[in-house]
């Protein structure tokens, strides 16, 4: 500045740039060079000679030269030129000068490096043609930041620039290398837009992984699943099975985290990849003569109980015979006793990933800590009108999903009546909702369907509309673990010529064959959409898209050939999703097939290539994809495209939630009411189980919209943003409960609004209050049967039934912690926030009913004087007590089973109720901070921050993260374990009804006299 004060104008300085002396063109450049900050206007004007100076090869200091004509062209607003002779100046070019010219450069620098490398990999181009100058100052900026210790700013600029060596150097040269791995992970899954490059980054980190001393297991096989290598996750199991009781834990904690995200195909194969397994095939004998159940190919059980594992193997008179022809490939053990244990080790794991044990634990807990408010369902039973076939339905679709995996059916027996008013496809709805209640009950899931079910095969005489629904119920019960049940579902398919019953085998046949790559079954179905039968084809082409799903099949082509034979919409309809279910994650890889159906003529296969696009993106915030939906969303001609373009976005950015609401809030004000019901879903999908203020506050205005079916899907999508939200999380809450149950009872509320309105009951109580809505596992991994599902339900719009598919979305909440023998110890733990933050909503009040006359009661004699005696009685005491204490009397009271009464009161029912109101508002206002917990518990996802183990606790767990299954290392080994007891559904039919009264003879029968006291008899 004080240079500047003192010269005026920089012509002097020009003028010597004219001389001969190169000295004093030296001098004249170093003071233009420190003054073209403040006369770069007037240094523009001879901006000429400063370029002749760069091209003239005789002068040594051409270099300074460019770094001058580089300023003065940023200043007049030309960044090309100003990088091109930034480049040029060589390292007179400072990337660590703290200026907005070296900031501004450096960012230019970077992305056109970036852009270049990214043009060359496209291009498949083995050495890209990048400017040498150009990658010697990116290097220097990637040194700087590793020199500075600033590696995460490293890390990311290597990352974007494809600079793989700089990214592990990055790395490796941190002082948390697993905390930069974990970085690395989460951003490559968030950032890196092509999925070739994020599969050789995360090789890169499988190989930092396995070259650290202590490598994280956990991690590497979340990148080996994203990389699809079944192998290599087989090998580190083996591995680790091989080791000591605690690296047996982590096998089974690495297997429970794989199967969280629900990739049953990938978990198949590492079952097959473990060579151990192979080996024992020869010790079938000593598996059925051990206390160990036996799993077959298909991963079901012979034994009585799932769960029976017992250790006393070593026992088994026979097992040493058996046990001495198998050997052990890795170390050679052959002794008889660590045999036995192996096996035991090996079997556990096996049953962990075919899903045998997750699916009975989350059955066991969705059963034993089911909270689903029956009165609701009753309470929209009495308002609907009993002519509305629509909300009929819509109460047999809420029940099932407010029951989802409880095996709870109680409320259809209790209105068995009332549930005979469905005929046809409406009786199809009701039979396949026991698939919901009942999904996961893999065991029995057959037995509990018999009914209904089609005999050996062919049908049974009954309604086809109850045959075909029983089938889609079993595809239901067994989504994506149907080994077991397939060729059942086969042999029914082949043996039947009804429609509807074709219908319900081809759903249920995909769902449990979901994402297999069937050949077989493929065949199967595809002849039954050869038949050209609207009805049995529509579910064709989605059956045939879930046995196909990811593979890229060229399959999708003679799929789309049909599509454009036929003339059937239903049938169209069905391909053009069962194409998009084909190419779902493959990304660019899919573009070809994208772009040939988002320019076809016929709309529905428009309206398939946003669900190609919003399938094939999923997850992944790609901003072409992202555009390209938005372009369809406001130019496309058809009414269905746009609402289902605007509907994709969801899909696509659920991995970025609070996005979606900033993209979707000016296509929400949309004058097209199809485009504000998509906005709507679209928040919908990608917010749900969030309870962002965001979302909640876009959808709100939309839920009192002027078109129906907007108000409808407003409704539904608020549910799933608010499931598992309680009043004092959200005070918004209890609002909207309170404008589900006006919309319901209000008889001239539109059907469509009302229907909205009851499956929004549905989904905000879903699973027993114990679920929520996840497409994401915890590991940023996409839940494939989850946005499967999500994607399948939003076609309700034109087909009911298939509402059924967003049990498939539905996540257990719980914490299930696990010894080494996958039993449930008995501990407890804290949640450190106040109950009613994550604590189940209040059950609902029974109605008041009120009699405007009385009537005088009948008094018996008897009565009369134990009456008046007992109040004699009760005068005297008072009394006395009032003699003996002068205060105000206390008002005293027994607590029996839990709840508050008052012995005294001559009015039971209605004292009570007063002293239960009176505890409740003391206990509000004297609510606790923190809060013990039971293994299992509920956590909700944003409760697991709050989740604490007690100081002295005999458990720790073995991942930080304290939701879901997690494996225990007992501190105390020594000391006997107290085990959970089991509390599982019955094998034929839910023992739900016989536990409620039960229940309610141990808590609501109040009245029953006390037992006589002991006499003699003298006769």
């Amino acid at each position: 500045m004080a240079v500047a004060a003192l010269i005026s104008s920089a012509s002097g300085l020009l003028a010597m740039l004219q001389e001969q002396n190169p000295l004093l063109k030296l001098h004249a450049l170093k003071n233009i060079n420190g003054l073209v900050d403040y006369f770069w206007p007037e240094i523009s004007t001879d901006i000429s000679t400063l370029e002749s100076l760069y091209e003239d090869e005789n002068f040594d200091q051409r270099q300074l030269a460019a770094l001058v004509v580089s300023k003065v062209f940023y200043y007049l607003g030309e960044p090309n030129d100003s990088l091109l002779y930034a480049l040029r100046a060589g390292p007179l070019f400072d990337v660590a000068e703290d200026s907005d010219y070296a900031h501004t450069l450096l960012t230019k620098a970077i992305d056109e490096y970036a852009s270049l490398r990214t043009k060359a990999a496209e291009s498949s181009e083995v050495t890209p043609s990048v400017d040498p100058r150009l990658v010697a100052i990116v290097e220097r900026m990637l040194d700087k930041c590793i020199a500075d210790g600033k590696f995460q700013q490293a890390l990311g600029i290597a990352l974007e620039c494809r600079r793989l060596d700089k990214l592990e150097e990055s790395i490796l040269k941190s002082e948390n290398v697993p905390g930069m791995l974990a970085y690395c992970l989460n951003i490559s899954q968030t950032f890196v837009g092509r999925r070739e490059y994020r599969h050789e980054v995360l090789q890169l980190l499988v190989k930092i992984h396995q070259n650290l001393p202590s490598p994280d297991y956990l991690s590497i096989s979340q990148c080996l699943m994203f990389l699809d290598d079944a192998k290599s996750v087989a090998s580190i199991l083996e591995k680790l099975l091989k080791g000591d009781k605690e690296d047996a834990l982590l096998a089974y904690q690495v297997a429970f985290d794989l199967g969280e995200n629900e990739y049953q195909p990938f978990l198949l194969k590492v079952r097959d990849n473990l060579t151990e397994l192979r080996s024992l095939t020869s010790s079938e004998e000593f598996v059925r003569g051990s206390n160990v159940p036996q799993v077959a190919e298909n991963g079901s059980t012979t034994s009585p109980s799932a769960m029976d594992t017992s250790e006393d193997i070593a026992g088994q008179s026979e097992a040493p015979s058996v046990m001495d022809s198998v050997t052990m490939h890795n170390n050679g053990i052959i002794d008889g006793q660590v045999d036995h244990i192996y096996v035991e080790k090996l079997l556990r794991l096996r049953k962990i990933l075919t899903g045998q044990t997750p699916i009975y634990l989350i059955l066991q807990f969705l059963y034993s800590h089911n909270r689903s408010d029956v009165l609701i369902l009753k309470t929209i039973k009495q308002s609907v009108e009993m002519r509305n076939s629509v909300c009929h339905s819509a109460t047999i679709y809420s029940n099932a999903l407010m029951h989802a995996g409880t095996t709870v059916d109680t409320f259809l027996r209790e209105n068995l009546e009332w549930l005979s008013r469905a005929t046809n496809w409406a009786k199809f709805s009701a039979t396949a909702g026991l698939g919901v209640i009942h999904r996961g009950h893999l065991q029995q899931g057959r037995s509990l369907m018999a009914p209904y079910l089609p005999q050996n095969g062919a049908t049974s005489g009954g309604s086809p509309y109850s045959e075909g629904g029983a089938l889609y119920a079993l595809g239901l019960i067994h989504a994506n673990h149907g080994e077991s049940i397939k060729q059942f579902l086969l042999d029914s398919l082949r043996s039947t010529t009804n429609e509807v019953i074709q219908h319900g085998a081809c759903l249920g046949l995909g769902l449990a064959s979901l994402g297999t790559g069937d050949e077989d079954i493929y065949d199967e179905v595809k002849n039954i959409l050869y038949t050209d039968n609207a009805v049995a084809g529509e579910a064709a082409g989605i059956s045939m898209g879930l046995v196909m799903l990811g593979t890229a099949s060229e399959k999708a082509g003679e799929m789309l050939a049909y599509a454009h034979d036929t003339q059937h919409e239903k049938i169209i309809r069905g391909l053009a999703l069962g194409i998009s279910l084909i190419v779902y994650g493959r990304e660019e890889e899919a573009d070809t097939l994208i772009e040939q159906m988002t320019r076809d003529q016929d709309p529905i296969l428009r309206y398939g290539g946003m669900y190609a696009l919003a399938l094939a993106y999923r997850g992944t915030a790609n901003n072409k994809a992202i555009r390209r939906l938005l372009h369809f969303a406001v130019s496309d001609v058809s009414d269905d495209v746009r609402r289902t373009a605007v509907l994709a976005l969801g899909f696509v950015l659920y991995s970025e939630p609070e996005q979606t609401p900033r993209i979707v809030s000016l296509l929400s004000e949309s004058y097209n009411a199809h485009v504000r019901y998509g906005a709507a879903l679209a928040v919908g999908i990608s917010c749900a189980g969030t309870a962002s203020t965001e979302a909640i506050s876009l959808l709100e205005p939309l839920t009192s919209d002027a078109i129906d079916f907007v108000r409808q899907g407003a409704l539904i999508a608020l549910a799933m943003v608010l499931i598992q939200t309680t009043e004092t999380r959200e005070p918004r809450v209890g609002s909207f409960r309170r404008q589900l149950e006006k919309i319901i009872m209000d008889k001239h509320e539109d059907t469509m609004s009302k229907m909205g309105a009851i499956l929004a009951c549905g989904i905000l109580d879903a699973g027993g209050r114990n679920v929520t809505i996840a497409l994401q596992s915890r590991t940023r991994h996409d839940r494939i049967t989850a946005v499967v599902g999500m994607a399948v339900f939003s076609q309700f719009w034109y087909w009911y039934p298939l509402i059924y598919f967003l049990s498939l979305a539905f996540s257990p909440t719980a914490f299930i912690g696990l010894n080494h023998e996958l039993n449930m110890p008995k501990f407890e733990f804290i949640s450190d926030t106040k109950p009613s933050m994550f604590g189940y909503p209040p059950a609902t009040a029974p109605p008041v009913t009120t009699s405007s006359i009385k009537f005088p009661a009948a008094v018996l004699s008897t009565s009369a004087r134990f009456n008046k005696a007992r109040a004699k009685k009760e005068a005297e005491i008072k009394q006395t007590s009032a003699r003996v204490v002068p205060e105000e009397p206390a008002v005293h009271h027994l607590q029996v089973n839990g709840v508050l009464k008052n012995p005294k009161a001559s009015d039971r029912d209605g004292e009570s109720m007063q002293v239960d109101a009176v505890a409740e508002k003391r206990a509000v206002g004297t609510e606790l901070s923190s809060e013990f917990l039971s293994n299992p518990a509920r956590v909700v996802p944003a409760q697991e921050k709050y989740i604490k183990f007690p100081g002295g606790c005999r458990y720790v767990p073995l991942k930080p993260s304290l939701s879901g299954f997690v494996m225990l290392r007992d501190l105390d080994p020594l000391e006997p374990e107290i085990l959970v007891s089991a509390d599982a559904p019955a094998s034929s039919a839910p023992a739900s009804s016989s536990a409620q009264t039960a229940q309610a003879t141990v808590t609501g029968d109040e009245s029953e006299p006390q037992p006589p006291q002991p006499f003699e008899y003298v006769g």
